[in-house]
């Protein structure tokens, strides 16, 4: 599957504090990150909640941040605000022809970025959104917002517990230390039937309000599926919840 994300937006972030900066702004390591490589990390406020998810692709003389659809200019703004006495800039990139090859749900994951226009076809919003679901990618603005924490979805694995400071390590940080978060973002495989509706409540037998459908999709490969959100008493892989009157079955994504 030939994903375009010619259209999604990106950052550029220049100056020489660029990777410093960056180091105290997201949760991944990117003093570790050479020229031609990248890593998918996030942006959180002070109390470690989400405000930005992004791809990094270090380059000689740049950063630049391959944002999740709409977010471009948010990131760009929010970046610029922490920026006191930094030599860092930040430029809006339109229109950089930018592709995925998507082949399976945990390449969604993978799939490195390949600055050129798509060499065929490229798939569908429709078939993106799909995959995406399958791989249990978070959609900012969807799946999670500002009141999501890291940790309670699959952006879990991005997390560098052995870097340096940064913005809403300390919450982060604590939880680890802690235990468990109260919920999670689960996959959900249905037996037949339709996508659910987003929103929709999840029951488990433990309890009634178990959760809520964040996204949802007809997948050619899986059937009906969703993510959503599921308390402690109901997130265990392999467990069965209720949503809208039909029986789900818990999957740990990517959908396998």
């Amino acid at each position: 599957m030939i994903v375009d994300q010619t259209s999604w937006g990106a950052v550029r972030v220049t100056g020489g504090d660029r990777v410093r900066f960056l180091q105290g702004m997201c949760m991944g390591d990117v003093a570790k990150v050479s020229a031609g490589a990248w890593l998918r990390t996030a942006t959180l406020n002070a109390k470690g909640r989400l405000l930005s998810i992004y791809d990094l692709m270090a380059r000689d003389e740049e950063l630049l941040l391959l944002c999740q659809p709409g977010l471009a200019e948010a990131t760009r703004a929010l970046l610029e605000r922490h920026a006191i006495a930094d030599d860092v800039t930040f430029d809006l990139v339109e229109d950089l022809a930018v592709h995925r090859v998507w082949d399976t749900p945990e390449a969604v994951w993978s799939a490195p970025p390949v600055f050129a226009p798509p060499p065929g076809e490229p798939a569908s919003a429709e078939e993106v959104e799909t995959r995406r679901i399958e791989a249990g990618l978070p959609l900012y603005g969807v799946d999670v917002g500002d009141d999501s924490f890291p940790f309670e979805t699959p952006l879990a694995r991005l997390i560098d517990y052995g870097k340096g400071c940064y913005l809403g390590q300390e919450p982060v940080a604590r939880v680890k230390a802690r235990g468990t978060p109260s919920r999670l973002l689960r996959g959900l495989r249905f037996a037949d039937g339709g996508a659910v509706a987003r929103g929709a409540a999840i029951h488990h037998p433990a309890r009634s309000d178990a959760g809520h459908v964040t996204s949802s999709a007809l997948s050619p490969a899986f059937g009906p599926i969703a993510l959503g959100f599921l308390a402690r008493q109901a997130w265990e892989p392999g467990g069965e919840v209720e949503v809208a009157g039909r029986r789900a079955i818990v999957v740990e994504p990517p959908f396998r």
